[in-house]
């Protein structure tokens, strides 16, 4: 080896493997399958991950162990060093032999499921900050189905990539084993329960969805306030789970948040892993946009996705439906897309996220429901931590939602002085910088305020 040259990949591959014999098989999926040999030097490895949030896992959970055996190997202290970005799928770390033997050559791909989407796939999903625990965790559960994390309820707003999870569960395990697998929304499956009585079939119906290895419900929150069909439900999920056979749902909320589901259909979802996705950060919209641009082999600039980037940060399908739309001009009006023609063209998604048909007193009620008070606590005069904090939330999510000034803010809230207003914001601001809870509430409520509004 030339001076100055190190190459410890072949140390790399020996430690993992030994590692591969010391964790689960689920660890492994989970963790280890997402990462890449990427160089060394002298003291040190490099590892390519996908998202910072592997790159934490990895330090906290393996590093030692990993340095350890590279030690041993090597006879030198190596350290682990990392760099972040999403890596293509023939990039994905190469399981020892005991796993996927190299003489053995891969199987035919099967037709398409019939009731899965074939685009949806773990290879077409951008794995960032956002979405990377329930990504692993879906991935985990299609190589081993029926094991860990049975049940899982994948959870989070509109257009996030919840049915691109659960489909692509579905493809992958249909593609690995001749495993029975039955997808359906939560609507579906109330609307074939209700023929099911209507035409005395309800045998079928059982025999259909309790014989099944995998079985894959959308939309779960459709059940509220249908309780013949969580009935059914209830004792299909016993079947299954006692067979071990492997169930995901998922929903558009936290399973506590679901007010009219029967306790024990809610115990039951709360039995397994429950795994929420995000609002996709800067870097995760660009990559998605730049693998989206990419497959369509459009010629739009990085400046062009920089500027989209900036102003949509709700959820994928807002991105998508954007592109979609400069895409469509480029190719009709035949003309390069450009920062100032997207500019124009999305004006109307670009304009002030702010809504001014959005009332305080809506925000109000939200958050006074959400934390079991009424808006009159909001208002009053009581200053106890139970009362205070929602207000401060409340506060803050009108000055966020609202054109109201810190003035206007504070005298619907019972007539107190902006600068009231304006520690609370500040307060907020502060605490989601250490309670990683809060800013996935305040999520919620925002989520929750804009849908009351969207049916007022």
């Amino acid at each position: 080896m030339a001076e100055g040259s190190w190459d410890y990949s072949v140390f790399w591959k020996e430690a993992i493997a030994q590692l591969h014999t010391e964790v689960s098989e689920q660890e492994w999926v989970m963790w280890f399958n997402n990462l890449r040999y990427e160089g060394s030097s002298a003291d040190s490895v490099t590892i390519c991950v996908p998202s910072s949030f592997y790159r934490d896992q990895i330090q906290q959970r393996y590093c030692p162990r990993i340095e350890q055996k590279l030690k041993e190997l090597s006879g030198n202290d190596i350290s682990l060093d990392f760099t972040v970005r999403p890596l293509e799928p023939e990039e994905k770390q190469e399981r020892p032999a005991k796993s996927h033997p190299a003489a053995e050559s891969p199987p035919p791909k099967k037709p398409p499921h019939p009731q899965l989407k074939s685009e949806y796939v773990f290879e077409s999903f951008v794995v960032g900050v956002n979405n990377s625990f329930a990504a692993n965790a879906a991935y985990a559960i299609a190589k081993n189905p029926g094991t860990a994390y049975n049940p899982c309820l994948i959870y989070g707003g509109v257009g996030l990539g919840k049915t691109h999870l659960i489909q692509s569960i579905g493809n992958t395990v249909h593609q690995d084993d001749s495993a029975r697998i039955v997808y359906v929304t939560a609507e579906t499956f109330t609307n074939e329960f209700i023929q099911s009585i209507k035409n005395k079939t309800n045998h079928q119906f059982k025999n259909k969805y309790r014989s099944v290895d995998v079985l894959l419900i959308d939309d779960i929150h459709f059940l509220q306030n249908k309780t013949e069909t969580q009935e059914e439900l209830f004792h299909t999920f016993n079947a299954l789970y006692d067979a071990n056979k492997q169930m995901v749902f998922t929903c558009d909320r936290p399973v506590s948040e679901l007010k009219h589901l029967t306790d024990r259909l809610r115990s039951r979802f709360e039995r397994g892993l429950n795994v929420d996705l995000q609002p996709p950060d800067f870097e995760t919209r660009f990559a998605i946009l730049k693998r989206k641009i990419e497959e369509k082999n459009v010629p739009i600039s990085d400046d062009v996705i920089d500027l989209v980037c900036r102003n949509i940060t709700t959820n994928v399908r807002d991105l998508e439906a954007s592109l979609t739309k400069l895409i469509a001009y480029a190719d009709l009006v035949n003309k390069n897309i450009t920062p100032e023609v997207a500019q124009q063209l999305l004006k109307d998604v670009f304009s002030n996220p702010r809504q001014s048909n959005i009332t305080i007193e809506m925000i109000q009620r939200v958050v006074a429901d959400y934390f079991a008070l009424s808006a009159g606590d909001l208002k009053g005069k009581k200053r106890t931590k139970a009362i205070a904090f929602p207000r401060q939330v409340a506060m803050y999510i009108a000055r966020e939602m609202t054109e109201y000034s810190t003035t206007e803010v504070g005298l619907e809230f019972g007539g107190r002085d902006h600068t009231t207003v304006m520690h609370a914001c500040q307060r907020v601001e502060s605490r989601m910088k250490t309670d990683p809870t809060l800013e996935p509430t305040i999520n919620h409520l925002v989520r929750t305020i804009k849908e009351n509004n969207a049916k007022s």
